[in-house]
């Protein structure tokens, strides 16, 4: 049987004039691309695996929609398997490696690797590829790189543990409720006696003072901030925005805030940096 007369196989050519062969499975009336392949044999191989998980029985008594028993050797990648059981088991079609539960949903990266999330976010992740990069997990979006912590208020280099904790210990369940912000502002660190500390970068750190409050710490970072710049430091820094705290309210945390020496006293040789 030659590659016209498989089934879901539909031969190609690149530009080189090079062939490929296409595979593809129409299911509940829908027309679902597989891959592209190297030879009909291949894409018709993922054509019958597609068929196969298509018409499978589905989710087990355990609710195991049969996503952990991928084969690394199927003919389809992975991605394409967790769609194909996500259409199979809800009758949704959505291009990203989701699985939509009960007011939650599974983004998987691997049979065993996955983040859950709150279903607010499903309309925002079908659009949106999670990519992987230095331990960073973000999306690209209006043509930025925006880190999916951001979505909670968590700065792109918080520490999991200072800055942010999951409330029942597990860091795959990115769901809202299991997030709890610690610290939201640039520059502040909690130390281990519960006040907060205050660094700027400039030519490498400074340390700008200790705190009661994380509210008086973000306020003296800003503060730092101002006077750096006020200074002849050509940099940018990024502020704090404190929410729900009125301008006079500032104001008057600012003027009292101190600033350390080495913020004030800034050495002039430094300045033009």
């Amino acid at each position: 049987m030659n590659s016209d007369q498989l089934p879901g196989v539909y031969p190609a050519v690149r530009k080189d004039g090079s062939r490929y062969y296409r595979a593809s499975v129409t299911y509940r009336n829908k027309h679902i691309s597989l891959g592209s392949y190297p030879s009909a044999a291949d894409a018709h191989e993922a054509y019958l695996e597609a068929l196969d998980l298509l018409h499978s029985a589905g989710t087990d008594e355990t609710g195991d929609p049969g996503i952990g028993s991928y084969d690394p050797h199927a003919h389809l990648n992975f991605d394409k398997w967790v769609v194909l059981c996500n259409f199979r088991d809800n009758g949704v079609y959505i291009p990203n490696p989701i699985y939509v539960r009960p007011r939650l949903f599974y983004y998987y990266f691997a049979p065993h690797d996955f983040y859950i999330f709150s279903s607010e976010d499903l309309f925002y992740y079908s659009a949106h590829r999670i990519q992987r990069r230095g331990g960073h997990h973000f999306v690209a979006d209006y043509g930025s790189q925006i880190n999916i912590l951001s979505r909670y208020g968590i700065r792109s280099h918080a520490v999991a543990g200072r800055d942010y904790v999951f409330i029942n210990g597990n860091p795959q369940d990115m769901q809202y409720a299991n997030i709890m912000v610690i610290n939201p502002y640039h520059g502040v660190r909690m130390d281990e006696d519960g006040r907060y500390s205050v660094r700027i970068h400039v030519n490498g750190y400074l340390n700008v003072g200790t705190y009661d409050s994380a509210i008086e710490a973000a306020v003296a970072y800003n503060k730092a901030a101002d006077i750096l710049l006020e200074s002849g430091i050509s940099r940018q820094f990024p502020m704090n925005y404190i929410d729900g705290l009125s301008p006079k309210s500032y104001a008057d945390i600012y003027t009292a805030v101190p600033v350390s020496r080495g913020i004030t006293k800034y050495p002039i040789s430094k300045r033009n940096l």
